[in-house]
């Protein structure tokens, strides 16, 4: 399946730098090869797993949920968009999120085997939209988006992740 890479009007310009890390293959390509990446962390230790950088930062389990977390809020609006609703989406605080959820708490594999399911389920809601869906627009905190976008910002956003996981944390996939 291909999805044409989104125009510049069709996204906020904070996600530019999300879609700008998505090769020209597009974004099933980029979200189908991440699930290879992700399964490599299942054996991850859990004191890796409790690793963080400096204080204040999210631990690597936090990372990881995070992206799930995300993963669902933007299959959420890609659903909401693809299938013509115009209702306003609201954002969403993930700092607050984060201090709630119970990504820590929980063991690597856990964490890991959640994404991957969340990472499936979206493939499976990417391969029902067709271009008509694709090119539906709405408005996602407080800024137009169309469905296309938002497939590449799902796909920016975990390689965004990814990227701070082995740069900043050492994660080696």
């Amino acid at each position: 399946m291909t999805i044409t890479r989104p125009a510049p009007t069709e996204f906020a310009q904070f996600y530019a730098g999300y879609i700008g890390k998505v090769s020209d293959h597009g974004p099933v390509a980029a979200l189908t090869a991440q699930i290879a990446e992700l399964e490599r962390l299942r054996s991850m230790p859990e004191d890796k797993g409790n690793y963080r950088y400096a204080d204040g930062k999210w631990s690597v389990k936090d990372v990881l949920g995070h992206i799930s977390d995300a993963e669902r809020v933007f299959t959420y609006r890609l659903t909401r968009i693809a299938r013509g609703d115009q209702t306003p989406l609201a954002g969403f605080d993930e700092n607050a999120w984060a201090k709630t959820a119970p990504h820590g708490r929980r063991p690597v594999a856990d964490v890991v085997d959640e994404l991957i399911a969340i990472r499936r389920s979206t493939l499976a809601l990417l391969s029902s939209l067709d271009d008509a869906t694709l090119s539906n627009t709405g408005v996602a905190n407080n800024n137009p988006v169309s469905a296309r976008a938002i497939c590449w910002i799902l796909a920016g956003h975990t390689r965004h992740h990814l990227d701070i996981l082995s740069e900043r944390y050492g994660v080696k996939y």
